[in-house]
């Protein structure tokens, strides 16, 4: 208050001095009169140029009849008035809009007539155009309780400000590549819908989308390509949406859609079906045309949440179950999934403490040839038995492993702990050929997986032949550029390299030349049926039969009776791993058989 004070005395002051410029009589000839006047008008120009100089402050004088006497250039520049076209025109005329006329005239009468000042205030003011310009508007009353009072404003144009403010709202509520809602704006967008809808006693669909390997989309072709399919897509979105629905960009390549008026699952489908229809058409990147797919995950209001934020958070958990189910797929939400999210949280939690504690063991389980029996190497697999409560099914923990991350640090366990028992073994004099570990295509994701390979096989002082990996045939289809010249170095540096289950997954013939790979798994499944199902046979022969004449081992997983085996050993297969001869043990008791200390694991348990 103390500032704006002292500014409108300031203000006063030479708005005083401005205003007895404009009014100046003719001069005096009197030589000290005309001396004392010539000082006073040079100050005055002065003081003009000053208001002149500055571009963003207009200044304007009005008479009691609010009619122009003062025009600067800056109001000029603000308000598109030359001041031959400003000077006598009124007040409201020039530029206050229409709805402010009248209660303008009236502030200004009550200023003259009863002296309550017109307060400083923002304001939107009219252009010559007819445009809105926002100004901050400070007014002083010069002579005033006279017969001829003038009123001076000062608007300092806001143009900038309220643009920057603009700018700063839409980058804080909006997406700036696709201008959609982010997904704050979205929530509380979505809650406004929700309690209109919720008197109504109508449904609402909420579908999450996100694009299948965008980042390989960025990584291959570039963020601007990876720009202009998001570009493209949020075009084909915006244009199947009815006015009422609701669409925004939450992340990177993830999209919100909230359809109000759904409630049965037959019309939920149908709006499903057609957002899936606008991924049929190639998107143009590149100069090529490029097949995309989206997961999509959908839940419904009120069944499986009551306000924005719960639907997101239940549809992005069905978006993630369909997107575990391959591309393209789509999931709709219940109850159970998010049980089983939280199941898999703590399980992650658990995990993780878990490899602190030391609660992790290596079980080996022999392969052995097929016709003599002897042992020729062994496959290392993870076990995890809690210090409270029963052991925990690999089949469990490491898909909890993969989607938390947690694989990369589990991985790296397995690794240091088959080179470790190997290199012990070694030491021991225990006859053994190699230690063979699984590693998923989410380990082959980090980009020095190979290099820590290398480094932990050389902590031990281990070649090439002394440890192996097994992949399985999607790990290996799915694999880029990048990891299948990481498998080719392996491959020429002498590492055995294994395809897993073969047969279960994108079989091709065409990818045993292609990948770099020394030996087959045949699937247990086959092993089971082939002495009972002539397809299986068949499928298990021509595999022992292409894998040999490829130069590769091919070895029988799952035998686990006499009937299996000699079928085994009748299609010449290599090696044979199953509860027939051996099950997965602790090093401590594979050691003392492969040291000939007993002759079989029923000898264990003497």
């Amino acid at each position: 208050m103390f500032r704006e004070q002292r500014f409108r005395r300031w203000l006063r002051r030479w708005l005083t001095r401005l205003s007895a410029a404009v009014a100046a009589g003719p001069v005096e000839s009197d030589d000290a009169v005309e001396r004392v006047r010539r000082q006073y008008l040079e100050s005055e120009q002065r003081f003009r140029a000053l208001l002149e100089s500055l571009p963003k402050v207009a200044v304007q004088g009005y008479d009691r009849d609010r009619r122009v006497i003062y025009w600067n250039e800056a109001s000029t520049r603000l308000y598109g008035y030359q001041p031959e076209e400003a000077y006598g025109g009124l007040l409201e005329d020039l530029i206050i809009p229409d709805f402010m006329r009248e209660g303008v005239i009236q502030a200004h009468r009550a200023w003259i007539r009863q002296g309550i000042e017109i307060p400083a205030e923002e304001l939107e003011l009219r252009h010559k155009s007819g445009e809105l310009v926002p100004v901050f508007s400070h007014h002083v009353m010069l002579k005033e309780h006279t017969d001829d009072p003038l009123m001076f404003c000062v608007d300092v144009d806001l143009s900038d400000q309220k643009q920057a403010h603009r700018d700063l709202e839409f980058a804080t509520r909006y997406d700036s590549l696709t201008k959609l809602p982010n997904r704050q704006t979205f929530e509380t967008d979505l809650d406004h819908v929700l309690n209109g809808i919720r008197h109504r006693g109508i449904g609402l669909a909420l579908v999450y989308l996100d694009i299948d390997r965008f980042v390989e989309i960025n990584d291959a072709l570039g963020y601007e390509q990876g720009d202009q399919l998001l570009v493209e897509l949020t075009r084909r979105l915006r244009d199947e949406l009815r006015s009422t629905d609701l669409l925004s960009r939450v992340s990177s390549d993830e999209f919100v859609l909230a359809f109000p008026g759904l409630r049965c699952e037959e019309d939920v489908l149908q709006v499903v079906n057609k957002i899936q229809g606008l991924f049929k058409h190639p998107f143009g990147l590149e100069g090529r045309e490029r097949r995309i797919t989206a997961s999509i995950g959908v839940c419904l209001f009120p069944d499986n949440g009551s306000g924005a934020r719960e639907l997101i958070r239940n549809a992005d958990v069905a978006k993630n179950r369909a997107k575990l189910e391959g591309r393209g797929s789509v999931r709709f939400f219940h109850q159970h999934l998010h049980d089983e999210l939280v199941r898999e949280h703590r399980m992650a939690e658990n995990l993780e403490r878990a490899l602190d504690a030391h609660e992790l063991t290596l079980h080996y389980q022999p392969q052995v040839a097929a016709i003599s029996g002897r042992i020729e190497n062994l496959e290392a697999l993870l076990r995890w038995e809690p210090r409270e409560g029963p052991a925990i099914s690999p089949h469990e923990f490491i898909s909890v492993a993969e989607r938390s991350g947690l694989i990369h640090r589990l991985g790296d366990w397995v690794m240091e702990e088959a080179c470790r028992q190997r290199a012990q073994w070694r030491d021991a004099g225990v006859s053994l050929e190699r230690i063979d570990i699984n590693v998923s295509g989410r380990q082959l994701s980090s980009p020095d997986v190979f290099e820590r390979l290398y480094q932990c096989l050389a902590r031990h002082g281990l070649g090439p032949r002394e440890i192996g990996i097994e992949l399985t045939e999607n790990v290996l289809i799915e694999a880029d550029g990048r990891i299948l010249e990481g498998l080719w170095e392996l491959y020429h540096r002498g590492f055995r390299i294994a395809i897993d289950d073969f047969g279960t997954g994108y079989s091709s013939l065409s990818y045993l030349k292609r990948f770099p790979v020394t030996a087959l798994k045949i699937d247990r499944s086959f092993v089971r049926d082939a002495p009972g199902e002539p397809k299986d046979r068949a499928i298990m022969e021509a595999a022992v039969f292409i894998g040999h004449r490829l130069g590769l081992e091919v070895v029988a997983e799952g035998v686990e009776d006499q009937q299996q085996l000699e079928l085994i050993r009748e299609m010449k297969c290599d090696l044979v791993q199953g509860y027939y001869f051996y099950r997965p043990m602790p090093a401590a008791a594979i050691e003392r058989i492969l040291l000939g200390l007993v002759s079989s694991p029923e000898d264990l348990r003497g």
